[in-house]
């Protein structure tokens, strides 16, 4: 419940920055699944997610936030022994500076509109049996913004990332460890589908490998790609536009947190979900 408390106030702190921006967008979302993957889990997970979203633009460029709270069910267990799944919250902040806002004068070549200067960071913390993970990582690194209806970003950055797990197996705690600094290939969208009141979104991360981990076993590189398919159900009771939608999700990843799926069971994630999505 703490942990909740806190990431609710760092949601609220940016919903409330948002007054000052030019545009703001703040959702709350719901999805399911029944085949997650965790590595070294050879079960497929059910999990539920609630999601907090925010986007805003401001004067030099813009800003992202969300919140995944992952609530897993027994297959992926709270502790050793345990008949509860276990807890999972996973905040990404992101806030790239336009070079057209900066400047007044956007630097446009073929199908880009502008570039960027992106960073921001990733911390997670996870209440499980086997890992425990507590994530965090500094992002930082160009991005192109292309032409396109509706968005499509694409951009090559900089990871810094550590981890400090917790086993209830072993009940052994690993000191900090830092992986060795790694790019990502990382592109976001958002595609309007015509007239249609669909909407193709997400988001693909190409991931190199990350040198050793921290009990000593090579890291692969991962490929994460998150997309859905979401229809504008609001608009058949005449309901403000994207106000209330739904539809159909998919996640694959493969080597999960840079763990080898040709060695090891359930680092290769392949889920299909269902989604809904209020945005205030």
């Amino acid at each position: 419940m703490k942990r909740a408390v806190i990431a609710m106030t760092l949601i609220a702190g940016v919903v409330s920055a948002s007054f000052a921006a030019d545009w703001s967008d703040t959702s709350i979302a719901y999805r399911v699944g029944n085949s997650f993957a965790e590595p070294f889990n050879p079960n497929d997970i059910h999990k539920d997610i609630i999601q907090f979203t925010h986007a805003s633009g401001y004067t030099y460029g813009s800003n992202f936030v969300n919140l995944d709270i992952l609530l897993s069910d027994k297959t992926d267990p709270s502790s050793k022994g345990a008949s509860s799944g276990a807890q999972e919250f996973y905040v990404v902040y992101r806030n790239t500076v336009e070079w057209g806002k900066v400047s007044g004068a956007p630097v446009r070549f073929g199908p880009v509109k502008d570039v960027g200067l992106t960073g921001g960071f990733d911390v997670n913390t996870k209440v499980d049996a086997g890992y425990n993970s507590k994530k965090r990582m500094l992002v930082l690194g160009p991005t192109l913004m292309f032409d396109v209806p509706g968005l499509l970003n694409v951009g090559v950055y900089a990871l810094w990332e550590s981890n400090a797990p917790y086993s209830t197996f072993t009940q052994v705690s690993t000191p900090r460890y830092r992986y060795d600094t790694h790019p990502m290939l990382g592109a976001v969208w958002a595609f309007p589908l015509g007239s249609t009141k669909l909407s193709f979104e997400g988001y693909a991360n190409f991931i190199a490998a990350k040198g050793k981990n921290e009990f000593g076993r090579d890291t692969a590189p991962e490929t994460n790609i998150d997309m859905q398919l979401m229809y504008d159900v609001g608009s058949l009771f005449n309901a403000k536009p994207k106000r209330f939608r739904a539809g159909v999700a998919y996640q694959y990843w493969k080597n999960k947190f840079g763990n080898d799926g040709h060695n090891i069971v359930g680092a290769t994630a392949r889920t299909p979900m269902v989604k809904a999505q209020y945005t205030f």
